[in-house]
C-alpha cells in the first residue's frame, strides 16, 4: 500500500508513518517544519523528506491513501492536488480506525489522565508479553514507537483525544474509533478555541459514549460528577464498570497501594495517579489480566513521559516536570506534589502556553490551582500573546484569577531565567508544569 503524509513531522504523524513503514507500506511525506526527535526518527527509517515545503508533484494518482495532519491548512497545495486526483484522504484517527476495524478496539478518553492510563495498560501488557496494536500520546519506556500496527494482533489500545481530527474533518478524534471497550477518566473544559462553551465540550463525550459498539464495555470514573451525568444519560446498550480512588498510604516517601494481596509498592505518586491506576486495572481485567498479574507488573511502572517525570539534575536536586497546562491537570499535579513532599519547601512553576490557558475567560478555571506551594510562579510570554493575536494580560489579572496574592508572575523569559539562577535547587523540591519549555530553561542544570 502506498501512503503519503501531509505534515509528516508532527509528534503523532511521524509515529504513524514509522509504524506503516515497519508494516511494509510505501511511505512518503512533506512538511514545512520538522523538529527533533521527529527528524532523526524519520531519517533513521529513510522517510525524512529531502527538503522542507509542500510539493504537489509528490501527490500522484497511484497513492492509495493520503493522511492529513492538523498542522496543515485547508489551502495546502498537496491537499488540493489530492482532491483534484480524487484520492482517498484520511485524518490521523480515521486511518487508525481503518487499520483496526477488524480488531477489538480499546479507547481511553478523558480530559485528563488518558495518556497515563493508556501507558499503564501498555506497560502491564508488555510486562506479561501480551502483544497488542496501540497508539499512545507519550514516549514509553520499553517502546520504540508511539504507534504499533500489525496484521495479526486481536486488540488495539488507543488513546482517545477529543480534539479535532483534521483541518477538513472537524469531528473529535475519539468519535472515529467506535470502541468495543472504553474508559472515561474525567471531564474538565479544555480546548476553548474549538469548544466555545462547556456544554459544547461535554457534548463530545456524550457522542463518544454513544459511539460504543452495542454490548460493549465502559469503565468510568464514578468520582467525576460530569462523567457520571454523561454515563447515566446514555441511551445505547453497554456494560458499565465504575471505578474510584483505591486505598493507599505514604511511608518514608514511598506510596503503597492497599490491596487484599497486601501492600503493593509503587513508583508513581499522587491520588490522581492512583485513580488512573484503578481505571487501568479494570481495563486490563477485561483483557484477561488477573489482579495479581496486574499488580506484579504495575510496581515497575515509572510514569509516562512528562507526567510527574523526575529530571536527573547535575546537582542532584529534586525536580519533576509535568505536561500539565489545563487547570484540572495543574490542580491534580500540585495536589500530588504537596502530598508527596509534605516536609519539603515546594516550588511550583507553571507556563501558560496554549490558546486556552491564555484566554482571560478560561483563566477563571485556575482558581486556587497553585495553593499549597511555598513558592508559586506563573510564566507567560507577551510575545506569545502577540503571535496568537490575543489581547495583553496583566500580571495582576493572573493573580486575581488564580486567587493567589503571593503568586510570582513573569512575562519575560530572561527575567524568569534570572530568578531561576537565584534559587538553590538542592534546598527544596521543584515542580515544572508546561507543554512548552519556559523560554528555553535547562532543567538539568
Amino acid at each position: 500500500m502506498k501512503t503519503h503524509f501531509i505534515a509528516i513531522g508532527g509528534s503523532a504523524m511521524h509515529n504513524l508513518a514509522i509504524a506503516l513503514k515497519d508494516k511494509g507500506y510505501q511511505v512518503t511525506g512533506s512538511d514545512d517544519a520538522i523538529f527533533e526527535p521527529s527528524r532523526s526518527r524519520l531519517e533513521k527509517k529513510g522517510i525524512l523528506p529531502q527538503e522542507l515545503g509542500w510539493f504537489p508533484e509528490k501527490v500522484t494518482s497511484d497513492i492509495d491513501a493520503v493522511i492529513l495532519g492538523m498542522h496543515a491548512h485547508q489551502d495546502n497545495p498537496e491537499l488540493a492536488k489530492a482532491k483534484e486526483l480524487g484520492l482517498k484522504i484520511y485524518s490521523y484517527p480515521e486511518f487508525l480506525y481503518e487499520q483496526s476495524k477488524t480488531k477489538t478496539r480499546v479507547v481511553i478518553a478523558g480530559s485528563h489522565g488518558k495518556t497515563t492510563i493508556t501507558s499503564m495498560i501498555l506497560h502491564v501488557l508488555n510486562f506479561h508479553q501480551k502483544d497488542v496494536d496501540y497508539m499512545v500520546g507519550a514516549q514509553l519506556e520499553g517502546f520504540d514507537c508511539m504507534v504499533k500496527l500489525t496484521q495479526d494482533n486481536d486488540f488495539m489500545v488507543l488513546e482517545g483525544d477529543e480534539y479535532l481530527s483534521s483541518p477538513i474533518d472537524l469531528r473529535s478524534k475519539f468519535l472515529l474509533y467506535q470502541p468495543n471497550i472504553a474508559l472515561m477518566s474525567g471531564i474538565a473544559w479544555d480546548h476553548i478555541n474549538v469548544f466555545k462553551t462547556f456544554d459544547d465540550y461535554i457534548e463530545q463525550f456524550r457522542r463518544f459514549v454513544a459511539s460504543i459498539t452495542p454490548g460493549g464495555v465502559l469503565v468510568y470514573n464514578e468520582e467525576d460528577a460530569e462523567v457520571v451525568k454523561v454515563v447515566e444519560a446514555a441511551e445505547n446498550y453497554f456494560r458499565k464498570i465504575p471505578y474510584k480512588t483505591p486505598e493507599y498510604e505514604i511511608n518514608n516517601g514511598k506510596v503503597y497501594l492497599k490491596t487484599e494481596m497486601g501492600d503493593i509498592p509503587l513508583s508513581v505518586f499522587g491520588a490522581h495517579n492512583l485513580l488512573n491506576l484503578e481505571g487501568a486495572r479494570h481495563i486490563c481485567h477485561t483483557l484477561g489480566i488477573m489482579d495479581e498479574d496486574f499488580y506484579d507488573a504495575i510496581m515497575s511502572f515509572k510514569g509516562a513521559s512528562k507526567r510527574l517525570e523526575k529530571v536527573e539534575r547535575e546537582d542532584k536536586g529534586t525536580l519533576y516536570k509535568d505536561f500539565a497546562h489545563a487547570p484540572s491537570k495543574v490542580k491534580a499535579a500540585v495536589k500530588a506534589f504537596c502530598e508527596q513532599f509534605k516536609n519539603e519547601k515546594k516550588y511550583g512553576f507553571l507556563e501558560l502556553h496554549t490558546y486556552s490557558s491564555l484566554n482571560p475567560v478560561f483563566l477563571e478555571q485556575y482558581d486556587h490551582a497553585m495553593d499549597g506551594l511555598e513558592e508559586a510562579i506563573v510564566f507567560y510570554s507577551e510575545d506569545a500573546l502577540k503571535i496568537k493575536r490575543m489581547d495583553p494580560i496583566s500580571p495582576d489579572l493572573i493573580k486575581e484569577k488564580f486567587k493567589n496574592e503571593n503568586l510570582k508572575v513573569f512575562t519575560n523569559a530572561e527575567e524568569l531565567h534570572a530568578y531561576w539562577e537565584t534559587l538553590d535547587k538542592t534546598n527544596g523540591v521543584f515542580l515544572m508544569m508546561s507543554s512548552g519549555n519556559f523560554g528555553g530553561l535547562d532543567l538539568t542544570k
